[in-house]
Order: structure tokens, then sequence, then C-alpha cells
């Protein structure tokens, strides 16, 4: 039963937490041997942590990964027993945060890697990740850097990782042959810390098969519902629909034109729905296709779902409102006050960033505050 505030909010989400635990329970089952992670950097891609993080918890994740300290510790309650990893590693001054709520910090660096040994010069003993860059060439130390470490006789014995792990660069892309590189140069620095599980694929990862799964795979954006792998069908389950209402329908004769700069120009005589919907919201300037200047190469914006059919975005997207054509729908089947769905259950969240030449990554964490949010499934 949705709430009255739902049912007359000018934009809504609808968060389905049962469709998130199934993802990641489908993507632990595609890890094999492996467990999977759950990866909740963001605000749990902008869906929010706290309730996202129950949810994973309850379908049986024990392994999260977050970008900062900050975030790790308004995750530690919710995950009582859970190992949270810390993406951007331990600095001078936030040690104290990773020793008081059990945080495990990975070393990106040498400069890290002190930071971390001073620490532990204190402290006495705690768990960190060694992450080696094996040509992502963006955080990690270099696999020479990470071999040399590992054979160092000098090596205090207080340095004990509880994970060596790796990023892959185009494991959304299957042919790439990075890929088989990056795998190549992982198992060399897996083999010199022998015995120490190891880490090495994210959603694509997954999918690229059981070679690159490891001890513990990283699966994020297929857990959220978006697409994994570039040009295949997307086997994952809806997470969030997004919706907003239309605010007027207007009929435009052929010849005329809409929104900013006269973008739209129509050559039939058309109705338009204004949807209270725009780039505030993080309903991207962009999907606006070729009404934006230097979208030319890319014509055809986004498209919403209404009344059983895909409607285009025409003109270009403001910051509060947008425009859809709904001329081929029957004209009595549109009404002021209806909802238009942007991305959701029907229009793919991936095909609305292709529009704007961005990732379904970058709409997920985009989401606006004037949303009003329902969650379903939760834990």
């Amino acid at each position: 039963m949705h709430s009255p505030e739902f049912l007359s909010a000018s934009s809504r989400l609808t968060i389905d937490f049962a469709a998130l635990a199934d993802n990641w329970r489908a993507m632990n089952e595609r890890s094999g041997k492996a467990r999977a992670a759950a990866v909740l950097k963001a605000n749990a891609y902008g869906l929010g942590i706290a309730q996202a993080a129950p949810a994973l918890y309850a379908a049986g994740a024990r392994d999260f990964f977050v970008a900062s300290a900050e975030e790790g510790v308004e995750l530690r309650p919710l995950v009582p027993d859970g190992r949270i990893y810390i993406l951007a590693g331990m600095w001078p001054g936030n040690e104290k945060l990773f020793f008081e709520n059990d945080l495990v910090p990975i070393i990106n660096s040498e400069e890290q890697l002190a930071v971390f040994m001073a620490a532990l010069s204190e402290r006495g003993d705690h768990p960190c990740v060694l992450h080696v860059d094996t040509g992502m060439n963006r955080l990690g130390l270099s696999v020479e850097e990470a071999v040399a470490l590992a054979n160092d006789p000098a090596r205090p014995a207080s340095f004990s990782p509880v994970l060596i792990m790796s990023h892959l660069a185009c494991g959304d892309d299957p042919k790439h042959p990075m890929n088989v590189y990056q795998l190549d140069r992982f198992r060399e620095t897996a083999a010199a810390f022998e015995g120490i599980p190891a880490s090495l694929a994210n959603s694509g990862g997954v999918f690229l098969g059981k070679d690159y799964h490891f001890d513990l795979t990283r699966p994020g954006i297929a857990v959220y519902g978006g697409e994994a792998v570039n040009g295949a069908v997307n086997p994952m389950k809806a997470v969030v629909t997004a919706e907003a209402r239309i605010i007027q329908v207007r009929t435009v004769p052929s010849g005329a034109t809409a929104s900013y700069g006269a973008s739209a120009r129509f050559t039939r005589d058309s109705r338009i729905a204004t949807v209270a919907i725009g780039y505030a919201d993080g309903y991207h300037r962009s999907v606006s296709g070729g009404g934006v200047t230097l979208r030319q190469s890319m014509p055809s914006g986004a498209f919403g779902f209404l009344h059983g059919r895909r409607v285009p975005h025409v003109g270009r997207v403001t910051m509060d409102l947008s425009l859809f054509d709904v001329t081929d729908l029957p004209e009595k089947a549109v009404r002021a006050g209806d909802y238009i769905e942007l991305f959701g259950r029907n229009i793919a969240i991936d095909d609305v960033a292709r529009a704007g030449g961005t990732i379904g990554y970058e709409l997920l964490t985009s989401l606006g505050h004037r949303y009003h949010r329902t969650y379903i499934g939760g834990a």
C-alpha cells in the first residue's frame, strides 16, 4: 500500500530491495566457489545504505566494500559481524576510525603502507588488504612492488594481508585483451602471496568465468540492476523505477517549436506532455539527445514509458521539466496527473544512460533529493 505522499509526489522512486537481494544471490551463485561481496559505496549507489545494507546482509553477504572510512562508520552498525573494506585506504588522522569500528584499510600505495605500518606499531595487529595495479593505472602498488614486498625478508610479521586484490579495466568487454593481460599479472602477484585469499572480479569479471573468480568477487552495478557486460542481454532484475507526474498536455501544430533554443521542431501536429522532472533531479540534460549542443552525434534522446508504450523525449531537459511526445497514444489516454516511467521496469536505466552518453552508475548516483522514495521487499 503506497502512502498518500507517494501517490501525490511530483517525482517518485520505487526501490525494490527484494530484487537487490535476488541480484546479489544470482551473482554469488555465478561466482562459483568464490564468495561474493556487496559493494555499498556512494550511499549504496544512491539507493540508501541504511536500507540496502540490511537487505544484502539478510541475503547472506558478509563482505562489504565502501569508498571511505566515514562510509564504513555509517555501515558498521548495519552489518555487525560483516567485514568492511575501505577502498580509499588509511591516512594520518583517521586511523582511530579503522580501529574503533573494525574497518579494513585497502593499501593502495607505498605511502599508505607506511601509514598503516606506523599505526600498527602502536596497535600491534589489524587486518588490511593489499591492492595491486595490474593495468588500470588508477590505484595500487605495481606488480613489481608487490612481489618485492612479498619476498622481502625484512617484512614485519605484523603485516599480513587478509586479501590481495586488483581491479579489471575492461571487464565489461569480454573480448578485450586487457582482461587476459590483467589476469596473468594478477596470478603472478597472487602466487607471491601464496595462501592469502585473492580478489579480481567486479561485476563484468564475474561473467568472464571461473578463472577470474579467485576467492572473493566484488559485484557492484549488476547487483543494482545495471548492465555488467556490453552488448549482452542483462539478466539482472530492475531495482529502481523512477516516475514523474505529467503536469500538462498541450497540442503543438506542425512547424512549431518547443523548449529552450527552439530545440524541438515538429513535422506534424503533436501532443506534448510536460513532465515534472529535470536535471536538478539527476535526469541529465544530456539525455535530451540532439537538442543539446555537442550531442548531434547521437540525435536520439531518451524514452519514457506510458500506458504500455515508449514515448520519446523531445527538446532539452531543463532544471525542473522535460517534454515527451505522446502523439502516438490515444488522445484521451494521456491526462495531466498521469505518471510516466523514466526508467525501471519497462525502460532500462542503461538505455537512458546511453542516450545521454553516460552509464547507469552515474544516473543512479545522481538521483536527486526531490524524489519521494518508497521501499519494497526490504529485510
